[in-house]
């Protein structure tokens, strides 16, 4: 089985606060376990690290946002 998030990357942060709902979390918090479990030597898996490779690759698969991109509209 493949998960499309597999390792995080250590950068220099920037601290952002964010609410999500309780599901939100219970999925993100399973999904973490299932990225420890794959990875056993990197040992457990803080959920909340996995938001930023997340909205990472969901924006670098967004074909409408690429054109954007490329377009310098934003």
């Amino acid at each position: 089985m493949e998960l499309k998030i597999r390792n995080i990357p250590d950068e220099k942060p920037v601290k952002l606060a964010v609410e999500v709902p309780a599901s939100v979390f219970r999925d993100l918090d399973a999904y973490a376990q299932a990225v420890a479990r794959m990875n056993p030597e990197d040992g457990p898996v803080d959920a909340a690290k996995l938001i930023v490779p997340m909205i990472a690759r969901f924006m670098a698969s967004d074909r409408g946002f690429a054109k954007i991109r490329r377009r310098k509209i934003i």
